[in-house]
């Protein structure tokens, strides 16, 4: 079956074009296919489907098979996919997710190849129970949570994923790889938890790094970059209504928090197509 090697800033998929016909087992193909040593490697695998009420459908899979409601950075890709393969004309793409349908406004090339897009990803879920958590009231912004006997300041959002933002001097020097998993599982979080450690470096301008529920740290994560701006917000240290560049890993991504929504622009590259036995 053909596949496309995609990614945004970073954030690497394989993608598989299923709008005349799905994959029986893609958990499986998954875990099967994201390893790096033994297979094509990536975070996970992402499924073009058919929809019928968008243009087309997102699946996501993590790389430990679980699957995901939503994924900032592979959705841009997804639209791509579905303009370069003609199932979608002109500059407008909607996608459904687990998380609701997103519109794109896709940025073409004068090739007629897609670069990047702008999502409106929706409104920020700050109410605790709805993350979900075990907190209490309509946010949680700044409170203290116990991880591995240390106790850190968190601000929890969903951008259609959960996310736990935390404040971070030395985010460079952070072993991430030590603390992602419990904060990851803990039990604060019963449906697990994605986790960024930031830093304000300038005006509106935020440094990330990016535990990522089911698969571990990424090079970036696009509702993580929407998650952290808006936790920057509401403590204060960044201004809403204005463009706020999260720095990841992988490159940069645009963040505006309007009174509506909240919008990211970043690039969506193809990086090969080839083949592969199912």
């Amino acid at each position: 079956m053909k596949f496309y090697k995609m990614h945004g800033i970073g954030n690497d998929y394989i993608y598989f074009d299923c709008m005349h016909g799905g994959i029986k087992d893609p958990g499986e193909l998954s875990v099967r296919l994201s390893d790096r040593h033994r297979s094509i490697g990536g975070d996970g695998v992402i499924l073009l489907c058919p929809s019928e009420v968008a243009d087309v459908k997102m699946r996501m899979f993590n790389a430990d098979g679980s699957e995901g409601k939503m994924c900032g950075n592979g959705i841009r890709c997804v639209g791509k996919l579905a303009h370069d393969l003609g199932y979608v004309k002109g500059e407008t793409c909607t996608v459904e997710t687990l998380s609701g349908i997103k519109t794109l406004q896709l940025e073409v090339s004068a090739g007629g190849i897609v670069t990047a897009a702008r999502v409106d990803m929706g409104a920020p879920v700050l109410q605790a129970d709805k993350i979900p958590s075990t907190f209490t009231g309509d946010s949680v912004i700044g409170a203290p949570l116990e991880v591995n006997g240390v106790t850190y300041k968190v601000t929890l959002v969903s951008m259609g994923n959960p996310h736990c933002v935390v404040f971070y001097d030395d985010i460079i020097g952070l072993d991430i790889q030590k603390i992602g998993r419990p904060f990851e599982t803990h039990p604060a979080f019963p449906e697990r938890i994605n986790t960024e450690f930031i830093r304000v470096i300038g005006k509106n301008r935020i440094k990330m790094r990016v535990w990522e529920r089911g698969t571990g740290e990424t090079l970036a994560c696009g509702t993580g970059a929407c998650a952290s701006a808006v936790a920057a917000v509401l403590n204060g240290v960044c201004d809403r209504g204005e463009e706020i560049t999260v720095s990841l890993l992988g490159g940069d991504l645009k963040i505006l928090w309007t009174d509506e929504t909240v919008y990211m622009y970043g690039a969506a590259t193809l990086a090969y197509i080839g083949e592969v036995e199912i």
